[in-house]
């Protein structure tokens, strides 16, 4: 299995174990799906729970969302309007510059552009993600929605040349 790492914070943002796909050589477009994850709903077979129990009415916590987004225990963050985003981007784009100097992916970088502004036409409709570690300097995934064979599905978008691939 490989692990896709952020280069800057270090956070793992998604697994070969999704369905992803290379969007323009710049994202990974990782298809996710909604669902909803009850913690402690263990149930055996054959297991018939007391009256007791049921009359406590023991609590669970469900959790419902994007699968990568829980699994990989993503953060959703925000920005107040799409020039916010941009001045983030043009600041990660620059520590990412730094960290890749010298490599032939530095020359990629500019690569990011087309596709993003293509995605920053329905900002409104956007959501944003950040690693587990929340690190202001890291990475933020772009999360939309999209019809994939005839259902409309969540993708998280993953600038590609952030990422470092880590084989388990």
């Amino acid at each position: 299995m490989k692990v896709f790492k952020d280069l800057i914070s270090g956070d793992e943002m998604f697994t070969d174990s999704y369905k992803y796909e290379v969007v323009d050589d710049a994202f990974y477009m990782v298809i996710g799906k909604n669902t909803t994850v009850t913690q402690g709903d263990i149930q055996l077979e054959g297991a018939n729970p007391s009256a007791e129990e049921e009359d406590e009415g023991t609590e669970s916590n469900s959790v419902s969302g994007i699968d990568v987004v829980i699994f990989m225990r993503l953060q959703e963050t925000g920005f107040g309007n799409k020039k916010d985003y941009l001045t983030y981007m043009k600041e990660y784009i620059k520590n990412l510059k730094s960290k890749l100097e010298g490599t032939p992916a530095a020359d990629k970088l500019p690569a990011i552009q087309k596709p993003l502004a293509e995605l920053l036409k329905k900002f409104k409709d956007l959501q944003f993600f950040t690693g587990e570690s929340m690190n202001p300097d890291g990475m933020v995934a772009i999360g939309d929605y999209k019809e994939i064979d005839g259902e409309e599905r969540p993708v998280i978008y993953f600038p590609k040349l952030g990422l470092e691939e880590e084989k388990l």
